[in-house]
């Protein structure tokens, strides 16, 4: 029986900077049937929304490491093009480049990403971008438990 899994995430903050929070489900996939393996969220009193967006990603990877049975291959599903793009296309520019623009500015929130390149480095990873607010169950999921977690840290 072949399984797979997607890990869906979101992030967002209420005003930009400000309270923020961030969002992971990740989901089995079996034959016809799916199930939530994991799910977390968190929150942070003063971020960007790109800065969680970025963190979702990384603590959905970092609890895929921790999971015993879950298969190193997974499909990353992000309604944001800033993180789907950041890590498929302009990365390699960003590290050849010292971590500069093609501006020859600093690439912001480079910590998170240099965090994100190391852990996404441990798995086969599709990333998929999702919109937002456009039905997806799990997506919608995410964007619920992003802002529970604004509402914590406020």
């Amino acid at each position: 029986m072949e399984t797979s899994q997607k890990i869906f995430t979101d992030g967002g903050c209420s005003g930009n900077p400000g309270p923020g929070g961030w969002a992971y489900v990740i989901v089995i996939q079996a034959l016809h049937e799916e199930q939530i393996a994991k799910k977390e969220y968190g929150g942070q009193k003063d971020t960007t929304n790109n800065r969680m967006e970025l963190t979702a990603v990384i603590e959905a990877l970092r609890a895929l490491k921790t999971m015993n049975d879950a298969p190193r291959k997974a499909t990353v599903c992000t309604d944001s093009q800033y993180v789907q793009k950041g890590i498929t296309e302009w990365i390699r520019a960003w590290k050849a480049n010292s971590w500069k623009t093609s501006g020859k500015k600093p690439v912001k929130n480079q910590d998170l990403w240099v965090e994100l390149d190391k852990l996404a480095g441990e798995f086969t990873l599709n990333w998929e971008w999702v919109r937002g607010h456009a039905g997806n169950k799990y997506n919608e999921l995410c964007d619920k438990m992003t802002q529970e977690a604004i509402a914590s840290v406020r």
